[in-house]
């Protein structure tokens, strides 16, 4: 394995959690909290809220004609996307127990959470929640590919890539025949790093 590599992809976890626990903060900075899975804003920010919504006439009204116009063809691929969450769904449970991978928790990837924002008109709730579902789903098929292709094919590429999925520093270097014949039914089960996460702690600010 290329230490470098690893080391740097270790890097990339340690600042996504760091990007976490920054998100996490914006709760106290714009008044809601989450807890056991529910959100809840305070009544003055919840009533702040309302005084922002924009009216779906409004909303139309103000929209350019070509968007209005594009508009189906954004919501055809519901279809598609639909078609290929349930394929996920009967892939993972019916190969990953034969393959000795875990499944993928389809739950931490999509998060249908906007309808709660006071301040969206029932048009823009619907749009965020189905950019929240497709935006999952895809994440979803590629986390289950990603294990997928641990178990297959677990060789790193050696064309440069835009971007790596989360399995892909356990592959072996391009190349490297011997430790891939050596040790590709180690690679194969080496899912010991997938256990759930807590989310980091917040502490409040110190109160003056």
């Amino acid at each position: 394995m290329n230490e470098k590599l690893d080391t740097l992809l270790e890097k990339m976890r340690v600042l996504e959690k760091d990007i976490l626990r920054e998100l996490q903060k914006k709760e106290l900075e714009f008044f809601y909290e989450v807890r056991q899975g529910k959100i809840r804003f305070t009544e003055e920010a919840h009533a702040r809220h309302k005084l922002l919504v924009k009216r779906f006439s409004t909303y139309i009204r103000e929209s350019r004609f070509w968007i209005i116009v594009t508009g189906p063809v954004i919501w055809a691929g519901i279809i598609p996307i639909a078609l290929l969450d349930l394929f996920m769904i009967v892939y993972q449970g019916i190969c990953f127990p034969v393959y000795g991978i875990p499944k993928v928790k389809r739950s931490e990837y999509i998060r249908l959470d906007r309808r709660h924002l006071a301040y969206l008109n029932w048009a823009e709730k619907l749009n965020c929640e189905y950019c929240g579902y497709a935006n999952g789903v895809l994440a979803c098929a590629t986390e289950i590919a990603a294990r997928t292709e641990q178990y297959w094919c677990p060789i790193k590429h050696a064309l440069r890539m835009k971007s790596m999925h989360s399995r892909y520093r356990h592959f072996f270097d391009y190349g490297d025949a011997e430790h891939y014949r050596q040790q590709i039914e180690t690679v194969r089960r080496s899912f010991e790093d997938i256990a759930p996460e807590s989310p980091p702690e917040i502490t409040p600010p110190a109160s003056t």
